[in-house]
């Protein structure tokens, strides 16, 4: 009797023992995380509307969606692509940003687009860089690397790139070509009648 007695305080000290460094292994495991580190949120196939003071701004499609809202400077990532449509008052799409990847610095309002960066501007202007730069709260785009921009009349290519963000006030810091298109010699359609002596381009453009 005395010594089941003791075997069963024994068992029962050994039972604390192992709970205590189960608790400690815990305490361990929660001070070694870094929360700055972790997504505060993670969402898979996003479709949603974003919305500004009540009207609908922008819609954003993505495979997936990261929040990091406990670093110093909260931010978005979509690090497998993003789709974003851009609407008007009348909810009409004005304009459309495709990326490989984006980051949205949320307190600065500065959206960063990597990789094959594709927009889009109503009826028919298209702007490709390598990384672009949308600063919401300025109003305006920019690039820093190689643009390629093709309108209804001209494609314009060079380094360097700055615009309002409705993409209907812009100039290329280094331009490197200017090409008039033709469309109606693309087509196999008439010629259009030469312009006044000593136009170009450029002229064309302002």
């Amino acid at each position: 009797m005395r010594r089941a007695r003791t075997l069963l305080i024994g068992a029962f000290v050994l039972l604390i023992g192992a709970s205590a460094c189960t608790e400690e292994r815990k305490i361990d495991v929660a001070a070694s995380l870094n929360t700055k580190k972790m997504a505060t949120m993670t969402t898979k196939n996003v479709a949603t509307l974003i919305s500004d003071s009540g009207v609908v701004q922008y819609k954003i499609v993505s495979p997936l969606w990261q929040v990091y809202d406990e670093v110093d400077t909260p931010y978005w990532i979509f690090p497998k692509g993003l789709y974003l449509q851009k609407y008007d008052r009348m909810f009409h799409v004005v304009a459309t940003v495709a990326a490989d990847s984006a980051r949205y610095l949320k307190d600065l309002r500065i959206w960063k687009l990597m990789g094959h960066v594709e927009m889009t501007k109503v009826p028919k202007d298209l702007f490709q860089s390598e990384r672009l730069f949308w600063d919401q709260r300025r109003g305006i785009i920019y690039s820093d690397t190689f643009i390629h921009i093709e309108t209804t009349t001209h494609v314009l290519e060079g380094i360097g790139f700055e615009s309002d963000e409705k993409l209907s006030s812009y100039r290329i810091l280094k331009p490197q070509g200017i090409f008039p298109i033709d469309r109606e010699a693309m087509s196999g359609g008439p010629q259009p009648a030469a312009g006044p002596s000593g136009s170009t381009a450029l002229d064309s453009l302002q």
